[in-house]
């Protein structure tokens, strides 16, 4: 079975994130599947609303750390750089469902959803420090912007999961509900946006996002050219070895 869902209905098109055996962490050939299917979605008259979702255990482990050695993002024509740029101009609302953890791209994805709802059991966090790297997805120009500086700079800086109540409370999710309702609760939004025109939504979402678009679309090329650089140095190679071989990273002489 694909690690990607791709479902489509009455104007909504869902995709599913279906590697549960593995987290749902996310890898190249994942990240393509999703860019060709958001640009599909933002090219056909058909597709109405974008939906993001998981399992109601995990929505993602971030990236596959296997998989994102072997394969690093070394340019911007890398998988990952096509789906940041399709989440970040996708210019029809864009729906998350979130339950469990989502971690990394789980997380900074959702800065640029028009709407997220969230499980009870949902834990959001952003450990690119932990990792010897910085913020991507223009999470560094998008999170103090919502969250204000000092809330920004503990989630990004200490790397901490916060919870559902907690992203709530920050503005980052819309509702909190029983993991086993969030996924049927977000398609009944989805399908509400569906119903309504076309050209108001698109002309309104514009309106909302458009004095950020470019800042966002620079800033997503900024950190990659520092997250490639820093993906090469020792604090980097230390964090995922590791990851890779189930210790303690030390830090103590980088």
């Amino acid at each position: 079975m694909s690690d990607i869902l791709i479902h489509f209905d009455q104007g909504v098109l869902t995709i599913t994130l279906n590697r549960v055996n593995k987290k749902n962490s996310i890898t190249a050939s994942m990240y393509s599947d999703m860019a060709i299917a958001i640009l599909e979605a933002e090219q056909s008259k058909d597709t109405r609303v974008l939906v993001f979702q998981g399992n109601e255990t995990i929505f993602s482990a971030g990236n596959d750390i296997g998989d994102f050695l072997n394969t690093p993002a070394s340019n911007e024509e890398a998988p990952v750089f096509h789906f940041l740029k399709g989440i970040a101009t996708f210019s029809k609302p864009m729906i998350a469902s979130v339950c469990g953890p989502a971690v990394g791209i789980g997380t900074t994805l959702l800065f640029h959803c028009d709407l997220v709802y969230a499980g009870d059991n949902a834990a959001f966090s952003m450990p690119f420090v932990n990792l010897g790297l910085c913020p991507e997805a223009a999470s560094s120009l998008l999170v103090p912007r919502m969250m204000g500086y000092h809330r920004a700079a503990e989630v990004l800086l200490m790397g901490d999961p916060f919870l559902a109540e907690t992203a709530l409370e920050m503005g980052l999710v819309n509702r909190v509900l029983p993991p086993s309702e969030v996924n049927a609760y977000a398609q009944k939004q989805a399908a509400r946006l569906a119903a309504k025109p076309m050209s108001a939504l698109i002309a309104t979402k514009r309106l909302l996002k458009s004095s950020q678009t470019e800042e966002v679309l620079l800033r997503i090329k900024e950190e990659g050219a520092i997250f490639g650089r820093m993906l090469r140095e020792p604090a980097a190679r230390e964090a995922f070895g590791a990851f890779m071989e189930k210790r303690k990273p030390d830090f103590s002489k980088l």
